[in-house]
């Protein structure tokens, strides 16, 4: 084929399963995104077909040379990620890119929204998803929305907060929203949809229903999640909670980014039923039920260890059980210092064994003495080498799974813990500064896992803070401002 397809927001869930879709199926594909590390940790840059594009919405930019050549273009952008004013960053992105498309040559515009309720007032994630679908129909160019309502697959936030709440408690007290309806959908099936659509030359605007099999409960969606898991899922609503009260301590209960987690919460006080005959009737397929959609996510929740994030570490993938937390809890300390990389990076390779952890080495000696009561391995203590590191390298209980010199360091957690988890050191050249970040992650094995992250983040903190400011002394520089950050 010889189409070229602009894919815009190809970092997101659709996108990043979209994009090597269309490469497999022939077509040439400009990926954008706002951060081009996020998509050549992909290595799409190594497919002939793929090129990488950085690309900011939000900010006024000249985008004829991106859509010159495109004949087709699948908008997946959102705002969700941006915090309290996500809505008016939202809707400015669709406004800057209506504006280009009008002076382009684009032939279409594939554009996935959301479903709309048919009783009271849509949340505001809602209510922009239809006002962008609005905004890219003023460009002039044929524009096929598709409304799609929760995806079930691997990494789709949605569905991960809903298998979150499935998975960490034995009780779930809900809002009365978990009886309304909503029409889930395998993630396998609309991405059947989207590059079929590309089979068709519409004249006119369309706006159509993504429908799975059938319309279900919420709380029919969470019983299938726990049986499919070996879990028997509990509900207790309560009338008088809502989803903006639930949305409150999403923080504690999931590990989806918060402020995604609570744009979709806001959605769950309607029903979302869709109607899919239409897109049915042009695109024929088998769909699959919830329960195969579910079988299937499941199965296949173990990519997010297989994969460069891990190093494909053996014993991570070994380690990695059903029930985990898709993504990751994280906490970690940044600091801005005029100490080299290579100065730093001297003093990270030093870590472990008779050198320690350079800060509050008490507080890791009474956790590995901790390890070793309940039967782990904690208290061995061991460097290869004690200068140097390598791929595969122990340094006591850690293992280094990815290293790349004077800039990254990533260790697996060995100790027993309810969970799998890595400890990261960034080393980012300024220019005129440097950035040093130490960083854990956290996948929790169900409630257990979140008390532990919990229990455990305020040492990790102090420790973190401590770790940084002591690497920067021991290089002989200056710390300059620095920040806890904790997701």
């Amino acid at each position: 084929m010889d189409k070229t397809i602009l894919v815009v927001g190809a970092s997101g869930y659709i996108g990043s399963h979209l994009v090597p879709e269309l490469a497999c199926a022939g077509y040439r594909v400009k990926a954008t995104c706002r951060n081009l590390k996020l998509l050549e940790k992909r290595g799409w840059q190594n497919l002939d077909n793929v090129s990488l594009h950085q690309l900011d919405l939000t900010e006024p930019a000249d985008l004829a040379p991106l859509l010159e050549g495109v004949e087709s273009v699948f908008f997946l952008v959102h705002g969700m990620n941006h915090g309290h004013d996500f809505i008016d960053i939202e809707l400015q992105a669709a406004k800057n890119f209506s504006a280009a498309l009008k002076q382009s040559d684009v032939e279409r515009v594939i554009y996935l929204g959301a479903l709309q309720p048919s009783d009271g007032k849509p949340s505001e994630h809602l209510l922009a998803r239809k006002a962008t679908g609005e905004i890219l129909r003023e460009s002039g160019k044929p524009i096929t929305e598709l409304r799609a309502g929760i995806i079930v697959g691997p990494g789709s936030a949605a569905f991960e907060v809903m298998r979150d709440f499935a998975l960490h408690f034995p009780i779930l007290v809900t809002p009365k929203w978990v009886y309304s309806k909503s029409s889930p959908i395998a993630l396998r099936n609309l991405l059947h949809y989207l590059i079929e659509l590309l089979n068709f030359q519409p004249t006119r605007h369309q706006i159509m229903d993504v429908a799975g099999p059938k319309n279900i409960s919420y709380a029919k969606q969470l019983r299938t999640i726990g049986f499919q898991a070996g879990r028997k899922v509990r509900i207790l609503p309560l009338p008088f909670l809502t989803p903006r009260f639930a949305a409150r301590w999403l923080r504690l209960v999931t590990s989806v980014p918060t402020n995604i987690a609570k744009a979709l919460i806001g959605g769950l006080g309607h029903d979302l039923r869709a109607n899919g005959s239409a897109l049915q009737s042009l695109i024929p397929q088998h769909l699959l039920s919830y329960d195969e959609a579910v079988e299937e996510s499941l199965a296949h929740e173990n990519e997010v260890v297989r994969s460069d994030i891990w190093g494909f570490d053996p014993d991570a993938l070994a380690r990695w059980q059903p029930g985990f937390g898709y993504y990751p809890k994280q906490a970690g300390y940044h600091l801005k210092t005029n100490a080299t990389a290579e100065q730093l990076w001297r003093q990270i390779l030093r870590m472990g064994g008779k050198e320690g952890y350079f800060y509050a080495n008490y507080l890791w000696w009474i956790r590995e003495w901790m390890d070793w009561v309940i039967g782990g391995e904690g208290l061995n203590r061991y460097r290869r080498d004690p200068d140097h590191l390598k791929l595969g390298d122990k340094i006591d209980s850690w293992k280094v799974i990815s290293i790349e010199p004077n800039r990254f360091l990533s260790l697996l957690f060995g100790m027993k813990a309810p969970g799998l988890g890595r400890l990261e050191f960034t080393i980012e050249d300024k220019g005129d500064h440097r950035e040093i970040d130490i960083r854990a992650w956290w996948h929790p094995a169900g409630f257990s896992g979140l008390l532990y992250w919990f229990a455990m983040m305020p040492a990790h903190l102090f420790i973190f803070r401590g770790m940084t400011h002591a690497l920067v002394e021991r290089c002989h520089a200056k710390a300059q401002e620095g920040k806890t950050e904790t997701i």
